[in-house]
């Protein structure tokens, strides 16, 4: 089983949200910062970054945050994260999430974290990326978006071997055992496609 050194989280920036989804973060952080795992991340200050980032803070971890230049008044960037990579736009930013990562994991968010997370999805139908890609489907929040792209595999938009691209969870705490139960991918996936 390979060790996981390094995960990208996507999650949301905002703060209306309810309280429990916060304690989901919360738990999810800890699980990594115990495990000496570094986290990438959006690079926010506020909502679930905010929350992700203080936690690994807190438990002396390593978080490294990414984000374009134009958001740094708009997300008001985390100024104590170990690391701080500002890109020139959104596509860069992406593409930063995903380097040298062994993992992503995706926490509830808005149409932002959605669309990071979709495009990583694609990227790993095509094979240009491999690795896992787990949901927190925390308090059910994704369970209209798996059963979409369960629709989409029974109505023939998806084959039945793309259900493997992705790996929803429940418990924040299971985070590890969610990306080892990933199944393996192929560089060569676009062939089977």
């Amino acid at each position: 089983m390979q060790k996981i050194k390094k995960v990208c989280v996507y999650c949301a920036s905002s703060e209306n949200i309810d309280s429990k989804y916060f304690e989901a973060t919360e738990k999810l952080a800890r699980v990594l910062a115990k495990n000496n795992i570094t986290v990438v991340y959006g690079g926010g200050s506020r909502g679930l970054m905010g929350k992700l980032a203080d936690t690994i803070l807190s438990e002396k971890g390593r978080i490294v945050g990414i984000m374009p230049h134009f958001m740094k008044e708009v997300e008001f960037h985390h100024k104590d994260v170990n690391e701080f990579i500002f890109t020139a736009d959104m596509h860069e930013r992406k593409k930063q999430f995903m380097v040298g990562v062994d993992a992503l994991i995706t926490l509830p968010g808005g149409c932002g974290t959605m669309e990071e997370l979709l495009e990583a999805m694609t990227l790993k139908r095509l094979g240009i990326f491999t690795k896992p890609i787990v949901i927190l489907n925390a308090f059910g929040y994704y369970d209209h978006l798996i059963k979409m792209l369960e629709f989409s595999i029974e109505e023939n938009f998806m084959k039945p071997m793309h259900n493997d691209i992705w790996n929803a969870f429940e418990d924040p705490e299971k985070v590890l055992e969610a990306i080892h139960q990933s199944k393996p991918w192929s560089k060569d996936a676009l062939k089977h496609s």
